[in-house]
């Protein structure tokens, strides 16, 4: 379990940074990468660039999203985190129902 928690939390990492850069790529005012193509017979017009842009964002978020779920699923919550010190007293108390009835110092009289 521990390799798969390794393994989200560099995809984690990996669609963050990708994410964070198509982020700055696009501008908000309908500039950014997409107003570099002012002919329309490119490859990738100025249209689908932004469809792109947007769809990639998307399609990141989502991914992190969906990588942090699974990352949370697969940590790993064996025995060896040890428990709190008032835990281990709670766990070695002795129970009141197992302590014997001893007698009194002043048996009753009839």
């Amino acid at each position: 379990m521990g390799g798969l928690y390794t393994l989200f939390t560099i995809l984690i990492v990996i669609a963050s940074v990708l994410l964070i850069l198509v982020v700055l790529v696009q501008n908000s005012k309908g500039g950014g990468l997409a107003a570099n193509f002012s002919s329309s017979n490119q490859v990738m017009g100025v249209r689908k660039t932004a469809d792109f842009l947007e769809k990639s964002t998307w399609t990141l978020i989502i991914g992190l999203f969906l990588f942090s779920l699974l990352a949370s699923a697969t940590i790993d919550r064996g025995s060896g985190v040890p428990q709190s010190k008032i835990q281990n007293q709670i766990d070695r108390a002795i129970d009141p129902s197992q302590v014997p009835n001893l007698p009194t110092a002043f048996p009753e009289e009839n």
